[in-house]
């Protein structure tokens, strides 16, 4: 039997009401931190009666800090699971930010936190700000797998984006140059410190266009060390960026957004270096063992074409060959000769076609009407149709058939005042 508490009405005067059981007031407890408000929730606080339990269990309390004795205080657990993947060891006195629901522990009689997360309190405030950034970042498509690229098979260019020291360019370049060695475009930056996020993404945006893929890398850090990774930033550079990105930050067990975002991540800057090259050894054995196949495939073919033409030839007569032979040249030669007298006949035709051509057109050539005694006057480069565009002085050319001459007008007729 549940009472719903709240709901129960105010009890007569005079009457007796009858007791609650333990159980049902547990449950009505249980009920009421069942509400969505104390489930996965982040609270702030300093550590107090920290205990490290032998089986590996955390207890300690949470209070507020500098609150004195009359602060308020809630009771934690987290348990071995949990526990085992803290970063730091938590201390008396410790300001942290946790991550858990509350929950009822009956046979105590108390409610406490179960605690997921742990993380120092300067720390908190970044982890936190990184879980918005995730948040929005996902909203804009930036983890979608949909948008993640293939590796070229066969880079020509491979750009690097890290610091321009240190061991991890070395390992890079030192895989890169014994699997398969190509040209090695270096674009450094800082990788960690206030304004890193920002030279980090210029690094990377540095690169467009002159590279077939992008190895953005560091070595391992803490999650204050490799905080610019996780700036939407260096996220928005790497999802836009027209070639393929490869993430190598930090350790195997360090994730950040940049390694949500890449087409590719890596546990290490020499295993980025190995998937974005392919190993030559490999490439030179598998090509051997292709020419065998080829070779093989090649003498097979030979011994069979050979078989064929042997057959063939076998069957083939030589006498009846020969004599088809002669058939198909006599047929040859009857349509050659056919052939030649169609042709004849035709440039014949043609030739009594074009004599009359040119027969007209010489009769039509202008040089001929001036062979005939006829010339042509010109004057200023037009020709001179009509005594009424000629006067006393003009200066014309006359064109006769085999030359021409100048003349100076002295005088001037029309035939009108004849």
């Amino acid at each position: 039997m549940f009472m719903d508490w709240f709901n129960t009405p105010e009890p007569e005067v005079g009457r007796v009401t009858a007791p609650l059981r333990v159980s049902e007031v547990s449950a009505l407890i249980e009920g009421l931190l069942d509400n969505p408000a104390l489930q996965d929730i982040w609270v702030r606080g300093e550590v107090t009666n920290y205990t490290h339990h032998s089986r590996g269990h955390r207890y300690f309390s949470l209070s507020e800090k500098g609150g004195g004795s009359t602060a308020a205080i809630i009771k934690c657990v987290m348990w071995r699971s949990d526990a085992d993947r803290l970063a730091f060891g938590p201390s008396e006195g410790m300001e942290v930010i946790i991550e858990g629901t509350i929950r009822h522990y009956a046979p105590h009689g108390i409610y406490q936190l179960q605690v997921r997360e742990m993380i120092q309190a300067g720390i908190g405030e970044k982890f936190l700000l990184v879980e918005r950034w995730k948040k929005e970042l996902a909203t804009e498509g930036c983890f979608a797998s949909k948008r993640k690229r293939q590796l070229p098979q066969y880079p020509a260019k491979i750009g690097v984006v890290t610091s321009e020291t240190g061991a991890v360019i070395h390992d890079i370049c030192t895989v890169i140059r014994r699997r398969y060695p190509v040209e090695i475009v270096i674009s450094p930056t800082a990788v960690q410190g206030e304004n890193a996020h920002k030279e980090i993404a210029r690094a990377i945006e540095r690169l467009a266009d002159q590279v077939d893929v992008i190895i953005v890398a560091r070595g391992g850090g803490s999650f204050e060390d490799l905080f610019p990774f996780n700036h939407p930033d260096v996220i928005r550079a790497i999802t836009s960026s027209p070639v393929p990105v490869v993430s190598a930050i930090g350790h195997e067990v360090d994730v950040t957004l940049s390694d949500l975002a890449a087409d590719m991540r890596a546990p290490t800057p020499s295993a980025a270096a190995e998937i974005t090259v392919p190993d030559q050894k490999v490439l030179i054995e598998r090509l051997t063992e292709m020419k065998i196949q080829m070779s093989a495939e090649l003498r097979t073919r030979i011994e069979r074409a050979k078989e064929e033409t042997n057959e063939i030839r076998d069957r083939l007569r030589p006498r009846r060959f020969m004599r088809k032979l002669e058939d198909r040249k006599q047929q040859l030669a009857d349509l050659s000769d056919r052939f030649g007298r169609a042709f004849s006949t035709r440039i014949e035709r043609e030739h009594l076609l074009l004599k009359e051509i040119a027969t007209g057109l010489s009769g039509r050539n202008p040089l001929a009407v001036l062979a005939r005694g006829y010339c042509v006057v010109e004057k200023q480069g037009s020709i001179v149709k009509s005594v009424a565009m000629v006067a006393a002085g003009d200066h014309l050319n006359i064109r006769f058939a085999d030359g021409r001459s100048q003349v100076l007008v002295e005088r001037v007729k029309h035939d009108g005042n004849l």
